[in-house]
């Protein structure tokens, strides 16, 4: 299970993201009981679109195994190293699967998007104004140390992470009040009414015990094991080198029906390794169990060794309903040579997409057009009802941040493939260039005082480097002075919070219901804050404006409208140039593994759901002994 060192921490385990500004007049959810605080109803789970699929009382999710058996170590791998075991701060080198040894207040379906249902909260409500949200404790929840998780706690860990970490002050940005309203229940106050998404925001958050962590301090990277309450503690660390969780026989939410059939493995092992092809010879070899796979070249090209053939390591493509990613090259608008809209399009025109796809990613890839395609919220077309009066309404207060195009002209990517077409490309993108200032002396463009155009792609993993370096042929093309230098993670970490780079490789999930982590991404007030993730440097006043459109949306159309303008301004803008996604997770595993027949549909939830089967892995010990 190899993840990232660049992206950011997940918020709920089971969905890359899952945030959400509200689709219907209030929060779905069926109700337990009358007169709780506020006004509102006590509801045991929560869900932004629709019902939620499970009703009060139910006993586990269809997509698990009620009594999947338990036992089994599974080796797993990361790529880089790691220095750092507080998932909370954004200094240092994070170890991955930290989650695993924490609760939240409720827990995320992996079925549903954006449905929660309550895991230390029994139950949540809320007024209808949506001006504060109630929490009740489980009276039985526990920390690993057998001290039982209080209000206290709860409020503890909203204000420690907010202090600690500028994407969770945004995040929580409009609480700003928390107040103990019982003996086990805890009340969070907004400044701002309307905040649909308020209820689902707070139930993610994290608890940590205060006893832990107070005279600690959260925002600075520590070697020391922390304290949770999850179904998982830490067992073993070797510093930059692996780390092993063992599951808690013990853990107090392990009969609820969030947790039936699930978090099966005794332990689970994650090695680092500074590339991908030393941890794949390891995966061959069988000392890793398990490889998701997102190179389309290797899944091409790399899985027929003996093992593959000889069924020992099966191969599956599982369907995924989730929105797709903008994965891109992402400008630092903050470097004075791309704060010209007219340059960041250029180097749009010279990504030759469809040649890269053939010739390097065997045809599987679809371009992204929009960061919500694969969705109702990708705008099409010219803007229209809704999203046009969203749009004059913001453009009268911030005109210069939308382009007159976006009421003109539909955005579309530009298509490359044949050389004639990627000839027309070039040329229209050296017009662009001139027209900015730079034009074509020698071999490279210049602008007025001399200066050369030169962008700098910083990786952090080689295995971008050949899809860098074919984009950097094009670009030299126009006169670019272009290069791509490779670092290792723990200096990348560091540029990336930073914002100490030219361009880079990076991703934004997103949800079908987006909401207040849309200030991180593109906000103006994130811009600054190092370890945001407003990488790009974005500072418009319309999307600002934008943004709260779709965080106070009334209802699901609203929201749909505000989106899909937020969508265009963005597209329009040229911040970054959109690369491919694809609809499928790839994974190959050894053959000792059991799962649900049926599994969930947003994530094949390994770690979740499977089983260490012992029957296969004797079998399979045996087969490859023969």
């Amino acid at each position: 299970m190899p993840v990232s060192t660049t992206a950011a921490p997940s918020r709920l385990r089971y969905c890359a993201i899952l945030a959400a500004a509200l689709g219907f007049a209030v929060l779905a959810g069926d109700a337990l009981a009358q007169g709780a605080p506020g006004g509102g109803v006590k509801r045991h789970a929560l869900s932004l679109i629709g019902e939620p699929a499970y009703k009060p009382g139910f006993k586990n999710f269809d997509w698990v195994r009620p009594d999947a058996p338990k036992g089994g170590l599974v080796r797993m791998w990361a790529e880089g190293s790691f220095d750092n075991l507080n998932s909370f701060t954004i200094a240092g080198e994070t170890v991955t699967e930290l989650d695993s040894i924490y609760d939240q207040l409720m827990s995320a379906s992996a079925d549903e998007q954006t449905v929660v249902y309550g895991l230390i909260a029994e139950w949540v409500s809320f007024p209808d104004d949506i001006s504060s949200v109630t929490f009740g404790l489980r009276p039985n929840a526990r920390f690993h140390d057998g001290k039982p998780i209080t209000v206290e706690d709860v409020i503890y860990s909203l204000e420690a992470q907010k202090k600690a970490n500028p994407r969770s002050a945004h995040y929580f940005k409009n609480i700003v009040r928390s107040e103990k309203t019982g003996p086990n229940e805890v009340t969070f106050h907004s400044d701002a009414k309307g905040n649909r998404e308020l209820p689902l925001i707070l139930s993610e958050l994290t608890v940590i015990p205060k006893h832990f962590w107070e005279g600690r301090d959260l925002s600075k990277t520590t070697l020391d094991i922390p304290l949770g309450s999850g179904p998982y503690r830490i067992k073993e660390v070797d510093r930059g080198r692996s780390i092993t969780y063992e599951r808690v026989a013990d853990w107090w939410a392990k009969d609820l029906p969030v947790a039936k059939g699930m978090w099966n493995f005794d332990q689970f092992r994650i090695d680092y390794f500074r590339e991908r092809t030393a941890a794949f010879e390891a995966f061959k070899a069988g000392q890793i169990d398990f490889w998701p796979e997102n190179s389309a070249k290797a899944w091409a090209t790399d899985y027929d060794f003996s093992a593959v053939k000889r069924g020992f390591v099966k191969l599956d493509r599982l369907p995924s309903t989730r929105v797709a990613p903008m994965q891109a090259f992402a400008f630092n608008s903050r470097r004075p040579q791309f704060q010209d809209t007219r340059v960041r399009q250029a180097f749009n025109l010279a990504f030759n997409f469809e040649a890269m796809n053939e010739q390097l990613l065997y045809s599987m890839y679809t371009r992204t057009t929009s960061f919500f395609d694969n969705s109702e919220l990708k705008s099409t077309g010219l803007p229209q009802g809704r999203e046009l009066e969203i749009l004059k309404e913001v453009q009268k207060d911030a005109p210069e941040g939308i382009p007159a195009s976006v009421f003109t002209a539909e955005f579309k990517q530009p298509v490359g493939g044949s050389d004639s077409q990627h000839r027309r490309n070039l040329a229209a993108a050296s017009k662009l260039l001139q027209e900015a200032g730079w034009v074509l002396k020698g071999s490279q463009v210049r602008n007025a005082a001399g200066q050369t155009l030169k962008v700098e792609f910083l990786l952090n993993s080689p295995t971008f480097e050949r899809h860098v370096l074919r984009y950097i042929d094009d670009l030299k093309k126009l006169g670019i002075d272009a290069s791509v230098r490779t670092i290792d993670s723990a200096s990348y970490q560091r540029r990336f919070r930073t914002f100490d780079f030219d361009m880079i490789v990076t991703t934004w999930g997103q949800s079908i219901s987006p909401g207040n982590e849309q200030r991180q991404y593109w906000s103006s007030e994130a811009a600054d804050q190092e370890g945001n993730r407003n990488v790009i440097g974005i500072k418009n006043k319309a999307i600002d404006k934008l943004i709260d459109k779709l965080i106070f949306a009334k209802d699901r159309a609203e929201l749909v409208a505000a989106t899909r303008a937020l969508d265009r301004v963005l597209l329009s803008n040229h911040y970054l140039v959109a690369q491919w996604h694809y609809p499928f997770n790839r994974i190959a595993y050894w053959d000792k593994f059991g799962r649900p027949d049926k599994l969930p549909s947003l994530t094949p939830a390994f770690d979740r759901v499977w089983w260490f089967d012992e029957a296969r892995a004797k079998d399979l010990a045996v087969k490859r002994a023969q």
